[in-house]
């Protein structure tokens, strides 16, 4: 059974979700807007704060055209953190692959930086329905080669997303082990990957969670996938990760509510990752809505899910004998 405080949060997100319908972004139609959602996203953000002892230092990946905009959270001087040398955590924003960028999400994965001691870059990708795939999945790798220049050989790498970024940061790891088994140079595979509710299966062919009174919003994921797939095959690996070849990735942490829709996504995604002899754990949070390690810390069930991301990132982020 869920804490009395995991139960609050869900009927806040349910009052919530009356704005929702006066916005018309409750239910998801043909008609509902894009740009209407990504403010609404955006202002909501805007009341969290960065986690204290957190700070968001801006960056600029150039070479591009436009450059993408990102920054690095990372414990400050004076903010009590002990900072975690040699290892820096790659993180893909959720968002549905319509919405989401470094100011919305920024405070909530403050608490992934908060909660390891380890630097957190966090970058910005093309968006659908402007930019469909492969717009935000090629801006993921040039990122990834672009923070390959600006790390020392030794670092450690641990690839993290929420949403639609833990799908990306799997569809990532599958097209580095495909770009470093054709032999190309100068790449190497995170030591660890971490996806928070992610979106496996862009085909939308798992099983429909029958919890009732979801707090997610109606229709939202098959508009997601109509705008990002676009004119391309849903069952593409680099667009629904659960149809690759999973075999040689690195160590895999997931996470999931069971009270999501995308329940069945981590499951089968993990199943299949352990048969094909990855090393891949799943956490399912019983009573739980979608991303809730990134939920306040007040919550039990989320701050017990962040303290076990934590130490699984530690593990291969911190142990240099791994």
């Amino acid at each position: 059974m869920a804490s009395w405080q995991s139960e609050l949060m869900k009927f806040l997100m349910r009052q919530q979700a009356k704005k929702m319908e006066r916005l018309h972004l409750r239910g998801w139609d043909e008609h509902t807007s894009v740009p209407a959602f990504r403010q609404y996203c955006e202002s909501g953000a805007a009341r969290a704060k960065l986690v204290a002892g957190i700070e968001a230092v801006p960056e600029k990946i150039e070479g591009l055209s436009p450059s993408l905009s990102a920054e690095w959270l990372q414990p400050s001087v004076e903010g009590g953190i002990p900072p975690v040398e040699d290892s820096v955590i790659f993180y893909c924003h959720g968002g549905g692959y319509i919405s989401g960028s470094c100011s919305d999400h920024r405070a909530l994965v403050s608490k992934l930086a908060a909660y390891t001691g380890m630097k957190l870059f966090l970058f910005e990708y093309r968006l659908a329905p402007e930019h469909p795939f492969p717009a935000a999945f090629e801006d993921s790798l040039t990122a990834y080669r672009w923070l390959l220049t600006r790390i020392e050989p030794q670092t450690r790498i641990i690839i993290a997303g929420n949403s639609a970024g833990g799908g990306l940061c799997l569809a990532v790891l599958l097209a580095l082990k495909d770009c470093i088994s054709q032999g190309e140079t100068g790449l190497r595979l995170p030591v660890a990957g971490v996806s928070i509710s992610p979106n496996t299966d862009m085909s939308l062919s798992g099983k429909l969670n029958p919890v009732k009174r979801s707090v997610e919003p109606v229709g939202l994921a098959a508009y997601c996938s109509k705008y990002y797939v676009g004119d391309n095959d849903p069952c593409h690996p680099y667009i629904s990760p659960l149809f690759g070849e999973l075999g040689g990735l690195p160590p895999l942490l997931l996470t999931v509510g069971d009270e999501e829709n995308g329940l069945d996504d981590s499951v089968r995604f993990t199943d299949k990752a352990r048969a094909a002899g990855v090393d891949a754990r799943l956490i399912i949070g019983k009573g739980q809505v979608h991303c809730h390690p990134l939920l306040p810390d007040f919550i039990p069930e989320s701050r017990q899910t962040m303290t076990e991301i934590a130490a699984f990132i530690q593990k291969y982020g911190a142990n240099k004998a791994v």
